[in-house]
């Protein structure tokens, strides 16, 4: 089932994309469906109903976020060896964590606000991981119990203010609209390995990106059992579990970032794409 969300800003609805890739709407569906958003018990009754019987959503609309605002966006860095490699890091030796502001939360299509006067502003396709049962201190062998599904996320960067500027990461990580978020919501049962997923970026139609997630240092279930030791997980949290070499910082033989104007689509298997400008700067 692919789950996604659609219209203005803060007042989505829900809908379901359907066998032939239309969009129909889940508002009346949702008058029978009981339980919290996104757990299992919620999720179930959804995948029981027939998409083609659902009333189809007129064009026109935005594609936000495939769920609601989280309580968590947790990402985790360098989690690829390339990707380490390229910017001069280090392996590690466990999952590097840090939390992105909910005010990058945004969707899939909506543009890349560059700071201004930001000069180092970077693109990272990753595999979002959305959870859908409170997990705390989960086994590695039990964590795929609490994943609902998964999704793309573009952990967008400023370079300057995450290296430059004094520490942490999160100040280059969290500026407004840095973590768009979907086109869908993709339940687990359709993406049986997670670990065996292409992902791309293009930037203005070159590929800067052309990776797949069997190259995580740190797999899924690892990271959502590490995860869990430290931060409580809810309904709808996101991990974002890494990108692979290719982002801007990265480019031989002089760095490439972001400017006004550009476009950026970025896709995983499965998963759909997304496709932003950037505006600002």
């Amino acid at each position: 089932m692919k789950l996604l969300r659609y219209g203005d800003e803060s007042l989505e609805k829900w809908g379901v994309l359907d066998a032939e890739g239309n969009i129909r709407t889940l508002d009346d569906a949702l008058l029978h469906v009981t339980g919290d958003v996104l757990t299992p018990g919620w999720l179930a009754q959804l995948q029981k109903l027939d998409p083609a019987k659902l009333p189809l959503l007129k064009a026109g609309h935005r594609i936000g976020p495939p769920i609601p605002r989280p309580l968590n966006f947790v990402c985790v860095g360098l989690n690829y060896a390339d990707h380490a490699a390229e910017t001069g890091g280090k392996i590690p030796r466990e999952p590097i964590l840090f939390l992105k502001s909910l005010s990058a939360f945004c969707g899939p299509h909506d543009d890349i606000i560059i700071p201004p006067g930001a000069r180092k502003t970077d693109w990272e396709v990753e595999l979002g991981v959305v959870i859908s049962a409170r997990a705390s201190r989960v086994s590695e062998a039990q964590a795929l119990d609490y994943v609902g599904g998964y999704t793309i996320v573009n952990d967008v960067s400023e370079r300057e203010y995450q290296t430059e500027r004094g520490g942490t990461w999160d100040k280059g990580k969290g500026c407004d609209n840095f973590g768009p978020v979907g086109p869908w919501l993709v339940t687990k049962d359709e993406i049986p390995d997670p670990q065996n997923l292409r992902m791309f970026c293009e930037v203005d139609g070159q590929m800067m990106q052309d990776g797949t997630t069997a190259n995580m240092i740190f797999g899924v279930k690892m990271l959502v059992s590490y995860v869990s030791q430290f931060i409580t997980l809810y309904p709808g949290d996101i991990i974002a579990t890494g990108t692979p070499a290719g982002v801007g910082m990265g480019r031989k033989p002089e760095p490439i970032y972001l400017r006004r104007g550009q476009t950026l689509r970025l896709g995983i298997e499965g998963l759909g794409e997304q496709r932003a400008k950037t505006i600002g700067g």
